[in-house]
């Protein structure tokens, strides 16, 4: 009986962690479906947080590589005064980047909903 509570607690802190981390992603980022990114990302900054190999393979035309892994050390690279678009691969990256963003003063935070695997407009690669 002591083996299913505990199974139960760990079971109730997974889900509160997942509700807290909804909510804190929900306040500081803004999340936009293609056509709302399309409109506004060329007055703003637009930052791809995805590894260099994969900013490489392909990209969205006028996109900054910085990914998460080197964002504590590059962050002050993106101006806190305009907006920032982000996007990743798929949406889970980015939220995490816009938390850490929000703490450092960023007000305008948005990611592209469903990431650069969703975008259909247009794409910059190296091959």
């Amino acid at each position: 009986m002591e083996f299913l509570y505990f199974i139960a607690a760990i079971l109730f802190a997974i889900i509160a962690y997942a509700v807290v981390s909804y909510f804190r992603m929900k306040k500081a980022v803004t999340t936009l479906t293609q056509d709302q990114f399309i409109e506004g990302y060329r007055k703003a900054q637009l930052i791809d947080v995805r590894e260099p190999k994969d900013f490489a393979a392909g990209h969205i035309l006028g996109a900054r590589n910085i990914p998460q892994t080197q964002l504590r050390q590059r962050h002050k690279e993106i101006r806190s005064d305009k907006p920032v678009y982000l996007y990743d691969q798929n949406g889970a990256r980015a939220g995490r980047v816009a938390i850490y963003l929000k703490k450092q003063g960023y007000d305008q935070v948005y990611q592209l909903q469903g990431g650069f695997k969703q975008w259909t407009g247009k794409i910059k690669s190296k091959s």
